[in-house]
């Protein structure tokens, strides 16, 4: 098959305002045929360039000498043979590193080149690998092929991910194809952890064996095999072509094979993504209702399991239009919640699924990465024009949505009952992080009783399949490496997440994993130091930059980072992950945390309405009031001394006893006890 650009014509849109936008005629197919499908212009009011719409289906090309605008990463698709050249080329050579175009295209192999930041000099090179995990489901095969990685190959670590993936750090190039093989081989994948195509499946993690959850993780599972990509270039350059792909269901072949409704390129290797893949990455979640682990709507696609009353699923809800990342100082840049589209029944969520990353495939723009996510086409052209296109592509018009009970976070961590006679246990993991005697203890757990695990939307592990009889000797060795039943981790921590950024992530500007452990415990001591229990606690996320990997645009608490020892603090996100923050102030220095947050926990304990979130409070005060107590904060008031007059005579014995209290860290009411109370000891000894 060959392909080749349509041509662009230039509009100008007669409403306010005006703003030139192309319409793109497409990538064609030498053998397809021409859809009489209409591509409109809409406004845009928040692009100053133009539009790209990349079509796979045909249209009549129109003359014009008018090029499209696209971007590099555009050309390097174009030219790499469906993402084989120049990585092919590349790996093999002497040099640590690789040119740009194979670091543009390594990603859609799972991997990304890094250096060390720390380092001065000679830049050191080496390269992340991040897998594939539908659901967060791992083998144990898989697991102990992980950890072995990262001794051997990597930096002796391992990195839970907040899309449920692992993330292997500091592979040196020339160790690429034995660590990217051994992968394989064992059961794993990374193939489109990164690059511009449907990324990991999001899906509640816990391994219950009812009939909504067993439904959700197969649907990711479905829905993962659907998206991947079919060329074979992944195993060309890893395995030398060799294949270790498992069978498919026949329902997800029929579902990707089906051009029906013109949403494939016939005769191509790849018939969904053609050669240019999509404009952006692509990110989709599936739960169950109530069941916000996954944080459903910060996906390009959430897919919620609608059941009838006994249980049995029948349809999906589906959001669409999702997605964190932003640019700072660029408002046309922002971090969207997804929308419902409508609901679909079961036999037909692939279809759907196909229809609008097709939609999104043909209409996204491909001129500009900061404005490909499609989010913003969503928001160019709003819900009910997104709704029309992509049922043009499904074939269908979408059902009412189905009306959903409240959302809650569930962390599955401590012993649960499967339902099928075992057990699993969730594991708090600091910021995903496994290493050191954690990781060796790990190992030996499931090892020793061959267990198989699943990684959590909040970097966390579950070791699943656990008889009732292991129970209390796991117990007593994980606790022996620090991993704890919850009711013994600080509550701020078991719901914090950050993202790697120093010293591997390039797009880093300052610290987020390293710097997070301090930053916790200094809002614990803020806690304290303004009167807020132990138990009581806020939903921090910290990221070294905008692209917001680990969601902080959907915490009570956002620390992004917009300079080096600087973040930007966003307010407003819920416990439940249902509201955006917002963006509440900008560079705030590390060491001056503390005079943003006394001030806003110190009125949250006063203020605060009944069962109030931190999260509540900040929306309902709204920022211009809590700006005004932030600039006039001196300190918590400092009540005034209560002087408790019965054990005293008079102010000046009460001013004696303080002074002698405080020699022994004690208040004049407690030593006044004390002394009282050893006084009537010692009469009643006297009367005896």
């Amino acid at each position: 098959m060959t392909t080749s650009f349509g041509t662009a014509t230039s509009t100008v849109i007669r409403t306010d305002p005006k703003i030139p936008v192309q319409t793109f005629t497409g990538l064609k197919s030498s053998h397809s045929i021409a859809l009489t499908r209409n591509l409109r212009v809409f406004p845009v009011p928040f692009f100053s360039t133009s539009l790209i719409r990349a079509v796979s289906t045909p249209v009549k090309p129109e003359t014009t000498t008018t090029e499209p605008k696209r971007s590099k990463v555009e050309i390097f698709k174009e030219q790499s043979n469906f993402i084989r050249y120049p990585l092919n080329e590349e790996i093999l050579t002497d040099t640590p590193n690789i040119n740009e175009a194979a670091t543009q295209l390594i990603k859609f192999h799972g991997s990304y080149q890094q250096y060390n930041r720390d380092e001065r000099g000679t830049r050191s090179y080496s390269f992340m690998l991040r897998t594939k995990n539908p659901a967060g489901k791992v083998p144990n095969q898989l697991y102990l092929t992980m950890d072995y990685l990262a001794d051997q190959f990597g930096i002796g670590t391992l990195r839970l991910t907040t899309r449920q993936t692992f993330q292997l750090h500091g592979v040196l190039k020339k160790n690429l194809k034995t660590v990217m093989s051994t992968i394989i081989k064992n059961m794993g994948s990374t193939l489109g952890a990164c690059g511009d195509l449907n990324r990991n499946v999001l899906a509640p993690s816990a391994p219950l064996m009812t009939k909504e959850y067993l439904f959700a993780q197969e649907t990711a599972d479905n829905i993962a095999a659907l998206l991947t990509p079919q060329s074979g270039f992944y195993y060309d350059v890893w395995v030398d072509g060799e294949r270790f792909m498992t069978s498919e269901p026949p329902e997800v072949v029929k579902a990707r094979n089906d051009n029906s409704q013109g949403t494939n390129f016939p005769d191509s290797p790849e018939p969904i993504y053609g050669t240019q893949f999509l404009p952006r990455k692509f990110k989709i979640a599936v739960t169950v209702p109530t069941d916000n682990s996954v944080d459903i709507l910060t996906n390009d696609i959430g897919v919620v399991v609608i059941s009838d009353e006994n249980g049995e699923p029948q349809g999906f809800n589906i959001y669409v239009g999702g997605g964190m990342g932003r640019t700072h100082r660029l408002e046309t840049t922002f971090p969207r919640l997804g929308e419902p589209l409508g609901y679909v029944p079961k036999g037909d969520i692939l279809y759907a699924i196909k229809a609008i990353v097709a939609t999104q495939r043909d209409h996204g723009r491909r001129d500009d990465r900061k404005y490909s996510r499609m989010k913003y086409l969503i928001s160019s052209w709003g819900i009910e024009k997104f709704r029309n296109v992509v049922e043009q592509y499904y074939g269908k018009k979408f059902k009412p949505f189905h009306e959903l009970p409240e959302w809650e976070f569930k962390s599955y961590l401590g012993w649960h009952e499967q339902g099928d006679g075992a057990l699993f246990c969730g594991l708090h993991i600091d910021n995903g992080r496994i290493g050191g005697k954690m990781k060796k203890t790990l190992r030996e757990v499931i090892e020793k009783y061959n267990l198989n695990v699943r990684i959590t939307p909040n970097q966390n592990l579950i070791l699943c399949d656990i008889r009732s009889a292991w129970r209390r000797p796991i117990t007593t060795v994980l606790a022996q490496a620090s991993l704890l039943h919850p009711r013994y981790v600080d509550s701020l921590n078991l719901t914090a997440m950050a993202c790697p950024a120093f010293p591997l992530c390039p797009l880093a500007i300052t610290e987020a994993e390293r710097g997070i452990p301090d930053i916790l415990k200094r809002v614990r001591a803020v806690f304290e130091k303004v009167g807020l229990k132990y138990n009581e606690s806020v939903v921090i996320r910290i990221t070294g930059c905008p692209n917001g990997c680990a969601r902080p645009y959907m915490a009570e608490l956002g620390l992004v980072g917009d300079g080096p020892n600087s973040y930007q603090i966003w307010l407003g996100g819920t416990p439940n992950q249902t509201r955006l923050a917002r963006s509440f102030m900008n560079k705030v220095k590390v060491q001056d945390l503390e005079k943003v947050f006394e001030p806003l926990f110190y009125y949250w304990k006063r203020k605060r309405q009944p069962k109030e979130s931190f999260g509540d409070f900040t929306t309902r005060m709204g920022f211009e009031k809590l700006l005004e107590l932030v600039d006039k904060w001196e300190g918590p008031v400092q009540a005034p001394a209560r002087y408790n007059l019965k054990p005293f005579a008079d102010k000046e014995t009460y001013e004696a006893m303080d002074e002698l209290a405080k020699l022994q860290n004690k208040s004049a009411h407690q030593l006044a006890m004390e002394v009282i109370r050893n006084f009537v000891v010692a009469q009643q000894g006297k009367s005896e």
